[in-house]
């Protein structure tokens, strides 16, 4: 299918060792994705593979409607979940999803992720939420791609590029970005800062960021007046 699609099954498989170099993911519990939107196909990990068995030519092609085209095992059963992101979210470009400890705790709780300082604030534009609980109905039919209706759901007011990321209730946290390595390094920001987060709670102290410096560190990184790094003109 072109060089081009083999080099985004490369930058595939790289991003889901990335999950394990960083340690987001023990035993297959992860998988990463990224969409071709010019040729309408999606590259994910095969299902349930061990990473240490991994390689580029393990990665699964797909089409927009979860039809594999190219490979010879099944596909991450998250797949669905990763397409309802790529139909709704027309800025993402990756997918990723782990139960990295700290964020899967929010999750499980069933707790937002409120943006107490600005590490946080440097990222996602405010606190990182949970979906609601799925209904018996969503989960004893097609509850993958529900676990993507929901995530789209939650963010019918919220900007999903702003806050890249979501902790789907009792479940775990899945992210996105313009590219594959993008959306994993969203993982890894969201795990820093969720266990930020509970070592704060550990303290007694959870009130939100003032809104006024929640702005300002979101602003000079994000957006048309962001001034953070060096200039590419």
């Amino acid at each position: 299918m072109g060089n081009g699609l083999q080099d985004l099954r490369e930058r595939v498989f790289r991003a889901n060792l990335d999950l394990v170099a960083k340690g987001l993911v023990i035993e297959t519990w992860g998988n990463v994705s990224a969409v071709d939107r010019a040729r309408g196909l999606v590259v994910i990990k095969p299902s349930g593979v061990p990473y240490d068995r991994l390689e580029s030519g393990s990665m699964v092609v797909t089409d927009l409607d979860g039809t594999v085209v190219e490979g010879d095992l099944q596909p991450s059963s998250d797949l669905a979940t990763h397409l309802e992101i790529y139909r709704c979210f027309p800025r993402a470009g990756g997918v990723a999803h782990t139960h990295s400890p700290a964020a899967t705790a929010f999750a499980q709780a069933r707790a937002e992720l409120p943006c107490l300082g600005t590490t946080h604030a440097d990222h996602f534009h405010g606190s990182v939420p949970v979906t609601r609980e799925m209904t018996p109905a969503e989960t004893a039919a097609d509850y993958e791609r529900n676990t993507g209706r929901v995530i789209i759901e939650t963010f019918r007011d919220l900007d999903p590029a702003e806050v890249p990321a979501v902790l789907v209730a009792s479940h775990g946290p899945f992210t996105w970005g313009d590219t594959c390595e993008a959306a994993v390094r969203n993982s890894i920001v969201l795990e820093t800062v969720a266990r930020m987060a509970l070592d704060t709670a550990r303290l007694g102290a959870l009130e939100p960021i003032p809104s006024h410096l929640l702005e300002r560190h979101f602003r000079r990184k994000h957006g048309p007046r962001a001034y953070y790094g060096q200039s590419r003109t």
